[in-house]
């Protein structure tokens, strides 16, 4: 997987997810994703799972409710030797209508809802592809 190919998670925001009142989302939620999807990036560069090892930057950018559909994106832009350096941005792609029970709106442009940039390790045993 070449520096800078993305990953993208698409899920809905469940009633279990909201964790303040108004059915309001904790940010924690899209650090959560975030995660996931700097799984899958490590797991298609090198084969293996990886760490976390640390956030630098976390922007919480708009409000997400239970409903709400949010797409995670992720991508690697820097790589050491055992150290990648991720990007990831969540937007909410589709809301439930104000007032109605079922009506949902996709919303063009998404809303960018978080932003944060970090680094994975995957130690050098651990990698199984030859770079």
């Amino acid at each position: 997987m070449p520096v800078g190919e993305k990953v993208v998670i698409r899920l809905r925001m469940s009633q279990a997810d909201a964790h303040y009142g108004g059915n309001l989302v904790d940010g924690a939620r899209m650090l959560a994703l975030f995660g996931d999807v700097a799984t899958e990036l490590l797991i298609r560069h090198d084969g293996d799972e990886g760490l976390f090892r640390a956030y630098d930057a976390v922007e919480f950018l708009a409000p997400v409710y239970a409903g709400d559909y949010v797409e995670a994106i992720g991508e690697i832009v820097e790589m050491g030797n055992t150290s990648r350096k991720m990007r990831f941005e969540a937007r909410k792609v589709i809301r439930p209508m104000p007032g109605s029970d079922s009506a949902c709106e996709v919303l063009d442009p998404p809303v960018v809802v978080c932003r944060a940039s970090g680094t994975c390790v995957t130690p050098k045993d651990k990698q199984r592809f030859a770079r």
